[in-house]
């Protein structure tokens, strides 16, 4: 990976560091005053290639009066919805052949750890791919396929991780609002060898946990229907398989959001694994530097190209099947970026280089907002299910 470059500071929000103090390194977290880096590609991207807009007719972000979309390349991917089916078929299926088998056994956690948690983290990011509304038009239908993915993951989450996340689209880096970003707590607490062997052995939790301990989203219809269909699922399964069943689908859950390859894009999209430059330290050079990091390898067969995710930052409005078309339109942009060349190196030297941690990542003080708008409380159910 080529060098990137930001600004850190101490405490709650961006301000000039001592350079010189260098116990400060493994503490504080990278701060700058630069606008987040995708919008800007975006239109950069499309001011470039003036052959593959289409219209001015969206209000995508509120800072423009227009917006261009990529033609044929933007909207859902009927193929989706098949590769949903055929995955939850397959864990219905092998939590069935499990019923009998000890959970304690190597066969059980063999069959869990290879091919359970491999096809739960492909479910993970088809909610994530779906959370777009990029599996059928009627965002109720996408909805739906979400909560219907979500069944062999145990626990229903489909329905609150949408506003979560594409708030994270709109707030990268923001502090308080973007809850992929770590909290102070896990900057202090978790910032050495042992403390990031413990994160990225359960960071499925903290994904889980961390957002409802920043704000918390209202419950709408859709989320007690997640709940009610997956409790309903659940007792299910324990009423015609067995309690072995249910327990594989989680244990899968748990692998897939752990000491997995698969699980390495969880690190690899936004931690910054280079050391910065001290005039990038200081947040008022404003210097601009990249805080999403893509993947290009084979892993990306299993994972909607979640790999490609400065290309999925810059047009979250396309799909899967056609982000690599982003990448061969706009190679020039792309090609320059930082990139991760393997996920289990990126665990691995986030766990052991003493340079990379829970800190690294990139935080802007302002600038975004919450989906839906306004304060939390007043969001209305048809904002958070909108497009």
């Amino acid at each position: 990976m080529s060098s990137t470059v930001t600004s850190r500071a101490k405490g709650n929000g961006p301000a000039a560091p001592e350079h010189n103090d260098v116990a400060e390194k493994t503490t504080d977290f990278f701060w700058t005053y630069t606008e987040e880096p995708h919008r800007t590609r975006r239109l950069a991207i499309i001011k470039a290639h003036p052959e593959v807009c289409l219209t001015q007719s969206s209000s995508y972000d509120s800072s423009l009066t227009q917006f261009l979309q990529i033609t044929k390349l933007c909207g859902p991917e009927p193929l989706t919805k098949w590769v949903v089916l055929g995955v939850v078929s397959l864990q219905v299926f092998l939590a069935w052949m499990l019923q009998s088998t000890p959970f304690f056994s190597w066969k059980f956690w063999a069959v869990a750890y290879v091919f359970g948690a491999t096809a739960n983290q492909n479910l993970f990011l088809a909610i994530h791919e779906i959370s777009h509304n990029l599996a059928f038009k009627s965002p109720r239908l996408n909805r739906l396929i979400a909560i219907f993915a979500n069944l062999p993951i145990g626990i229903p989450y489909s329905a609150s991780f949408r506003p979560y996340h594409l708030t994270h689209h709109k707030s990268l880096g923001v502090d308080g609002l973007d809850t992929d970003l770590p909290t102070a707590f896990e900057a202090v607490f978790l910032d050495s060898i042992l403390g990031k062997s413990f994160f990225c052995t359960f960071q499925i939790f903290f994904y889980a946990l961390r957002p409802m301990a920043i704000y918390r989203i209202p419950l709408t219809q859709i989320h007690f229907l997640n709940i009610v269909v997956q409790v309903t699922f659940d007792l299910i399964l324990l009423k015609h398989a067995s309690v072995n069943s249910l327990l594989y689908l989680l244990l899968s859950s748990f692998l897939a959001g752990s000491l997995h390859p698969l699980a390495g894009h969880f690190i690899a999209e936004h931690y910054v694994y280079e050391t910065v430059t001290p005039s990038a330290r200081d947040p008022e050079n404003k210097i601009p530097v990249p805080e999403t990091f893509s993947y290009y390898g084979p892993l990306n067969w299993f994972t909607y190209n979640v790999g490609l995710h400065n290309e999925h930052h810059d047009f979250p409005a396309i799909p899967w099947t056609r982000l690599h078309a982003v990448r061969d339109i706009a190679h020039e942009f792309y090609d320059p970026l930082p990139r991760h060349e393997s996920w289990c190196y990126a665990i691995w030297r986030f766990i052991f280089d003493e340079n990379v941690g829970m800190s690294c990542r990139v935080k802007r003080k302002q600038g975004g907002r919450l989906v839906g708008g306004g304060a939390v409380a007043d969001w209305k159910q048809s904002e958070i299910e909108a497009i």
